[in-house]
């Protein structure tokens, strides 16, 4: 049988940074970015048709919909617009509002 400083010398270090619960700091400092307004305009919602002057909200842009817009997944991740790989197909008022939310989040050359 090993003793317990035995046992400790045989393992590598764990590191000490293992979080397993959040401190009351961390949750302040979640609150705080999370109330935080967006820099520029909030991303646009997605939505489909369902029937006749319907329209439901969407779980995300189908990629159809970004090739369209012209936003590759890359930069769809950096604006925080919403993805939904498992749509189909394509809704022009979802291609335009992105095509404009694109133009209005470039930053001025």
């Amino acid at each position: 049988m090993c003793s317990k400083n035995e046992r400790n010398k045989e393992r590598p270090q764990q590191s000490k940074h293992c979080m397993k619960t959040w401190q009351k700091r961390d949750w302040q400092q979640f609150y705080e970015i999370a109330r935080r307004p967006w820099r520029r305009h909030r991303p646009p919602r997605p939505v489909y048709p369902t029937g006749l002057n319907r329209v439901l909200p969407a779980q995300g842009f189908s990629l159809s919909e970004l090739d369209d817009a012209g936003v590759d997944l890359e930069q769809a991740e950096r604006l925080g617009l919403p993805v939904d790989a498992g749509r189909i197909g394509v809704y022009g008022p979802n291609v335009t509002v992105l095509r404009d939310f694109v133009r209005s989040s470039r930053s001025p050359l």
